[in-house]
């Protein structure tokens, strides 16, 4: 259920933000908050959540990420790179970086940009979620 509810308010992030506006069969990413680590107060390192992956360019084999809080936008959260072998997700626990833990709700910006094997940026995708 938690997964439902963070996937809708991911794409209704997304569509207020105006990043819905992507073209059909565009590279495309939707987080999830599962597999991180719970918020105790502070920011802490955590394994990064799962990630769902739509039409990644051809030859994609890395995907960046970095996270973005757009109501912090200068708390620094990090990201990370995870193979993608084309099977259209990123397990959690991929990467690490600083978990969210907001005084209140916030909202995100996922930001991934599709690598080939030299290291050469072939397209980015962009999705919002809320936390909690």
């Amino acid at each position: 259920m938690a997964y439902f509810k963070g996937m809708f308010d991911a794409v209704a992030l997304a569509a207020a933000a105006g990043f819905g506006a992507q073209a059909q069969g565009a590279f495309a990413v939707m987080p999830t908050w599962d597999g991180i680590t719970a918020c105790n107060g502070r920011p802490i390192n955590s394994p990064s959540p799962r990630f769902t992956i739509a039409n990644a360019p051809a030859g994609t084999t890395q995907l960046e990420f970095k996270m973005t809080d757009l109501d912090a936008p200068m708390f620094s959260h990090g990201g990370g790179k995870a193979a993608y072998n084309g099977d259209g997700g990123v397990a959690a626990g991929a990467f690490t970086f600083v978990g969210p833990c907001p005084p209140s709700s916030h909202r995100y910006e996922w930001s991934v940009v599709a690598r080939d094997s030299v290291g050469k940026s072939l397209g980015t995708a962009k999705a919002g979620i809320k936390y909690p």
